[in-house]
């Protein structure tokens, strides 16, 4: 039996256990987690870009009549056939909220409630992207309000309806982001790893105040940031993303395109595109002679980093969906027990305990995080491997191996037989120090897994 497997079977038994008692619905709120796309939440300090970012991802513009109210509640947004929005206020009960389409966005009105009234909002709208994973815009940390930050804090820090992975954007690398990183990775307050967080260079298309090089300095500052030891620590990588060029690629529409021209220069073209996407924008048109919409927003997609950003959301996280959401069952049952010590609670302890040592799935994402933080004494090629072996660049059997995909049978048992001897030699090796042996054991281990699929 597969470990998310085991981990289902012991959430139904604490399930049973808790039968009739508070809670139950906690319990069983995870078991329907089980069976829904990943949650991942968007996380940053204000005015990062975390809405824009998510407009981008879903496809669709969002926008608020009091967005300085809505930026500050917890939003949960999902997949469903029409638009709809709810709010849940503080203390229980729910208010559907108006959410209507205008010009080309969606507007939210929280109506005569604030957000101090809220505890979160849900918004449901047809989205491809939504039916792969649920996304969570979290208020901005360092906000003026302290309730505000302080709602953002707990949210990411675990609650009972908490993500399976997160965003961190970041436009600067200050003392104080390396901070706020560290405080949401702390293993007393939170389940982020560097496996399943991932960084983002938020608003890039803005670095060097918009000038036309503003992407290509953009990427040097994030190749920066991801061999900066502070932040490797802390997560997977960090990509640069333009959200406002994304956004722009997946939602101009005909009109807006028709208008470009007539608009060059104004607030309005400034307000959709910024200036290194109106200058961008301008370039291309010119340079076309003849100017096709399709061809832009293919531009605007391209130069914003958005592709590489989905391909790594789904080759990561939605890769890994099942071994995530079976660890966030688990630590839900390791909490419930100690909150509510009924007669069975030592029992599921000792039993999710069982399963986490267990569970080479959580051993490799556990030598995944050594690996970031400098934890194993290897050599830089040899980590280099340890890491793509252990799914650290995609959990297919061909990139594990660092094969082409289309790589034959033989090739791949070859590759297998090839690197499980490796690490076998250095297992064995009475120089090899201690920590390394430990950390081959799981190479091992998972050559032999790839050899064994299923």
């Amino acid at each position: 039996m597969s470990f998310p497997a085991r981990a289902r079977a012991l959430l139904a038994e604490a399930t049973d256990a808790y039968r009739g008692r508070p809670a139950e619905h906690r319990l069983l709120a995870v078991t329907r987690h089980l069976d829904e796309p990943l949650r991942v939440a968007i996380a940053g300090r204000v005015k990062a870009g975390k809405s824009t970012l998510l407009n981008a991802l879903v496809g669709q513009r969002i926008a608020a009549t009091d967005a300085g109210e809505c930026t500050r509640v917890v939003t949960w947004y999902g997949h469903g056939e029409h638009p709809s929005a709810t709010g849940y206020p503080h203390g229980g009960g729910s208010r559907e909220l108006r959410l209507e389409p205008r010009g080309n966005a969606l507007v939210l009105d929280l109506g005569e409630l604030r957000a101090d009234d809220l505890d979160q909002i849900t918004v449901a709208m047809p989205s491809t992207w939504l039916t792969r994973m649920t996304l969570v815009d979290t208020p901005g940390m360092g906000s003026l309000s302290e309730s505000v930050a302080r709602q953002a804090h707990e949210f990411l820090a675990g609650s009972d309806d908490g993500v399976d992975a997160v965003v961190y954007l970041l436009r600067q690398l200050h003392a104080s982001d390396v901070d706020f990183l560290e405080v949401l990775s702390d293993a007393q307050v939170s389940h982020s790893t560097p496996v399943n967080a991932v960084g983002v260079l938020s608003r890039s298309d803005e670095v060097g105040g918009g000038a036309p090089d503003a992407i290509d300095q953009a990427r040097r500052i994030a190749t920066r940031y991801r061999e900066d030891p502070r932040i490797r620590s802390l997560v997977q990588t960090v990509l640069p993303v333009a959200g406002l060029l994304g956004e722009a690629g997946a939602t101009l529409r005909p009109e807006e395109f028709a208008d470009l021209m007539r608009l060059a220069g104004t607030p309005e073209a400034i307000r959709v595109l910024g200036m290194y996407g109106l200058r961008l924008s301008l370039e291309a048109l010119r340079r076309a002679g003849t100017a096709r919409r399709e061809d832009l927003v293919a531009l605007l997609t391209r130069r914003s980093g958005l592709p590489e950003l989905r391909r790594l959301l789904l080759t990561q996280f939605a890769e890994r969906r099942d071994v995530l959401k079976a660890d966030s069952a688990l630590r839900t049952i390791d909490a419930v027990s100690r909150a509510d010590p009924v007669p069975e609670a030592q029992h599921l302890r000792l039993e999710v305990e069982r399963l986490r040592v267990g569970a080479h799935e959580l051993a490799e994402i556990r030598l995944l995080t050594e690996l970031r933080t400098g934890q194993v004494p290897a050599a830089p090629d040899q980590l280099v491997h340890m890491d793509r072996l252990l799914g650290g660049e995609g959990s297919a059997v061909t990139t594990r191996l660092g094969l082409a995909p289309d790589a034959s049978g033989t090739d791949i048992a070859d590759a297998i037989a090839a690197v499980h001897g490796y690490w076998r030699r250095i297992a064995r090796s009475p120089l090899t120090e201690p920590v390394l042996v430990r950390a081959c054991d799981v190479l091992l281990r998972t050559c032999e897994g790839l050899a064994t699929p299923g």
